[in-house]
């Protein structure tokens, strides 16, 4: 009779250990096996589907695998951005963010299907979008602080359009309003295109608008810069103060975009997905078209964009508070 031949349980347990670790390692570290969703949570053609697209494009290039742009619109980016919270986290989902999507819908909705900071992992800062204030050309305002007297002798009387209740240009004259201690009056328009419309018309006051959708009446002479609405002054207005340095000390108001991939994804696919998006957001190309859209590329850690989103989303529930600004 044969004697068995037996393998020591120790021997069995260290060889599933070692296999375990190689396959992660090596899953890992094939990253990325096959195309790539870029999911974009509003229609094609506006700042974050072109945002999404240039970035997507470079960063194919760098993974030697297709980033693919998938439009998922509808009710203000909350339907694509639940379907990415709930997605795998292995890399092959990531979604292209914006002040909307993770700072206001968090205040702005009683009910938002998803939390921006627990139920992502925030993969890169891609770049920010300061706006501008602007009057008509033939309103006799030419400065921050002559509309803040103005809107002071006058009080509730001038009017501000944006693209909609809740929007990042509704809720940065609403900012406005607060740390100028002004009363304006907020007229919400369906998208910025009608709200510019009745702005040249002279039917409102004044708007804060995207830079790229300014810049043209600006320079064609029917619109004035009273001041840009970052920290900074911006290479595409280089002329025109900020609102802060304009007399309204700190403010600040940008739209901004980033990108996210569902929480828990494993580091060593963040790290290599954050390092590529850095690569590619200091590409010349890039830079160029990112600056034509009236926007700056910024980059960084994952740690530096976890950090801005808490503290975008405490401060836009401080001015949605104030301003009752609500859609359920």
């Amino acid at each position: 009779m044969k004697r068995a031949f037996r393998i020591p349980v120790a021997v069995v347990v260290l060889a599933v250990v070692v296999l375990s670790v190689t396959g992660v390692g090596l899953a890992k570290d094939d990253y990325p096996a096959k195309p790539v969703r870029m999911i974009v949570a509003f229609s094609p053609g506006g700042a974050t589907d072109i945002i999404a697209r240039i970035v997507s494009q470079k960063l194919s290039e760098r993974l030697g695998q297709p980033v693919v742009v998938e439009n998922k619109p509808g009710a203000t980016g909350i339907i694509g951005t639940e379907m990415v919270a709930k997605s795998p986290a292995d890399g092959y989902t990531l979604l292209m963010v914006t002040a909307g999507t993770h700072a206001i819908n968090a205040s702005l909705y009683s009910k938002l299907p998803y939390d921006p900071v627990k139920d992502f992992t925030h993969v890169v800062w891609v770049a920010n979008a300061p706006n501008v204030l602007v009057v008509n050309a033939s309103n006799p305002i030419n400065s921050v602080k002559e509309l803040i007297e103005a809107a002071k002798k006058k009080p509730g009387q001038l009017t501000f359009g944006s693209a909609g209740s809740g929007s990042t240009l509704h809720l940065a004259g609403e900012l406005f309003k607060s740390m100028a201690g002004v009363d304006i009056v907020h007229v919400p328009y369906k998208g910025g295109a009608p709200a510019m419309t009745d702005l040249l018309g002279g039917q409102i006051a004044m708007m804060f608008d995207s830079i790229s959708q300014a810049v043209p009446h600006i320079n064609a002479g029917k619109l004035k810069a009273l001041g840009v609405t970052s920290a900074t002054r911006s290479l595409a207005l280089p002329n025109i103060p900020t609102i802060a340095e304009a007399g309204v000390p700190g403010y600040e108001a940008m739209a901004w975009f980033g990108v996210v991939a569902p929480a828990k994804l494993p580091k060593p696919i963040l790290d290599k997905l954050n390092k590529e998006i850095n690569v590619v957001l200091q590409l010349p190309e890039v830079v160029d078209r990112l600056r034509e859209l009236g926007t700056e590329p910024v980059g960084g850690s994952p740690a530096k964009f976890t950090a801005h989103v808490e503290a975008e989303v405490a401060k836009w529930a401080k001015v949605v508070k104030e301003s009752g600004a609500q859609v359920n």
